[in-house]
């Protein structure tokens, strides 16, 4: 999936041992469709060489102003008008100080002085020692950039080149890909509130045994990471899985499907957006031995009894605010057999004005699927694709139904 096709990006390299990094997110951004054109400081040089960055992006490296190679001598102008975003990854403290004074005796800040600020935005990912983030002149100046126009990206926390712990790493060439699609993500849920589960619940019957289910939660998260590319503030619910947090959404972890249903009870108020994801189990046992259950030798098998696990998608779709339409609830669906049946009848019976199906064979672990879409004016696919892909089209007919969202489905 190109998620950055026909994206024209420069990525501009101030000096920094980050620039190693810059490395990866050049590859990353090709990889998901964008051109690259680099420009690099002389002091970026000194951290990594030009040819490697070339080799990369498959296109000159500028770190002139004086270069013979733009016709008109002027590449400031040349390449600040072909892109459709700057990126400077690494971005120095000393960088951000000249973007701030309006410096313009080197190519690349040159460049950020003489781009179209309504069209070409300027995004940074800075990089620097802990002492040097958190000092009053950097972050004084890291507020004047942002007040010019330009959009800070924030950076990390962790060990860094000079033995020190602390924030002012530079974001991970996947955190950065991640900020860079989200920038360029229509805002369709600008505003909203969305409030998601996914992954499976763990109903243990003693402490190292339970009843599960193949849930991976891949669906849960590629649509949380879709909303809040969307411009959504988004909480996800999450049973057990393994699975990366998408930057910027809030996440809390629960086992099981009780644990899970007072997570979502404590979030929902807030939501505007409810999208019940999780293969929730149906039951659980009625009593959780406090030890492990152990085979005796006689050959008798534990007889163990079972109670209804709450319905947390029906929970949710009853409340006051559900009723009131002022919170939109998504519900899903896997059958092993007659989806349209069931997936109707289950939209009916939770109360949700939009049911998701998963389309068949069984999508637990995969990272494609096909869904069908069930609502009261009938139902519709969304052919075969990645989840990744299948999240975006979801959280656009999503946003596309809530002003549409009445108390009658």
């Amino acid at each position: 999936m190109k998620e950055l096709a026909g994206k024209h990006i420069v990525l501009g390299l101030s000096g920094g041992v980050a620039c190693y990094k810059s490395a990866q997110l050049c590859r990353l951004l090709i990889k998901a469709g964008a051109t690259v054109q680099v420009v690099m400081t002389e002091a970026a040089a000194q951290f990594i060489t030009p040819v490697t960055m070339q080799a990369l992006s498959n296109r000159p490296v500028y770190g002139s102003q004086w270069d013979a190679r733009e016709a008109n001598n002027m590449p400031h102008i040349n390449l600040s008008r072909e892109a459709d975003a700057i990126l400077i990854a690494p971005c120095s403290a000393d960088f951000i100080a000249r973007l701030v004074q309006g410096r313009a005796d080197e190519l690349l800040s040159l460049l950020c002085l003489a781009r179209p600020q309504e069209r070409v935005p300027l995004l940074l990912a800075p990089a620097m020692n802990r002492e040097m983030w958190v000092h009053p002149a950097t972050q004084r100046n890291l507020a004047q950039v942002a007040q010019d126009g330009a959009l800070v990206l924030g950076v990390g926390h962790g060990d860094q080149a000079c033995g020190e712990t602390g924030d002012g790493r530079m974001l991970e060439p996947e955190e950065l890909l991640e900020e860079v699609i989200a920038f360029f993500t229509p805002k369709c849920l600008a505003g909203q509130k969305v409030l998601i589960t996914a992954g499976p619940t763990f109903e243990a019957i003693d402490p190292v045994r339970g009843i599960t289910n193949h849930s991976s939660g891949k669906m849960g998260f590629a649509i949380a990471r879709a909303a809040q590319e969307a411009g959504a503030q988004v909480t996800l619910v999450a049973g057990p899985v393994h699975l990366h947090t998408p930057r910027g959404v809030q996440r809390l972890n629960v086992q099981s499907a009780q644990e899970m249903l007072h997570a979502v009870t404590q979030q929902a108020p807030a939501a505007s957006v409810f999208i019940a994801t999780a293969a929730v189990a149906d039951w659980r046992p009625a009593h959780s031995a406090q030890q492990k259950i152990k085979k005796d030798g006689s050959g008798e098998v534990p007889m163990l009894s079972f109670v209804e696990n709450p319905d947390i998608l029906a929970t949710v779709a009853q409340s006051e605010r559900a009723q009131a339409s002022d919170l939109f609830c998504v519900g899903f669906a896997a059958e092993s057999h007659d989806l349209l049946q069931h997936a109707t009848a289950k939209r009916v019976r939770k109360g949700v004005p939009l049911l998701v199906g998963n389309i068949g064979p069984a999508t637990f672990g995969r990272d494609d699927n096909a869904l069908l879409l069930v609502d009261a004016a009938g139902h519709r696919e969304l052919p075969h694709a990645s989840k990744r892909e299948l999240a975006q089209q979801l959280v656009v007919e999503i946003a596309q139904r809530l002003p549409l969202h009445s108390k009658r489905f």
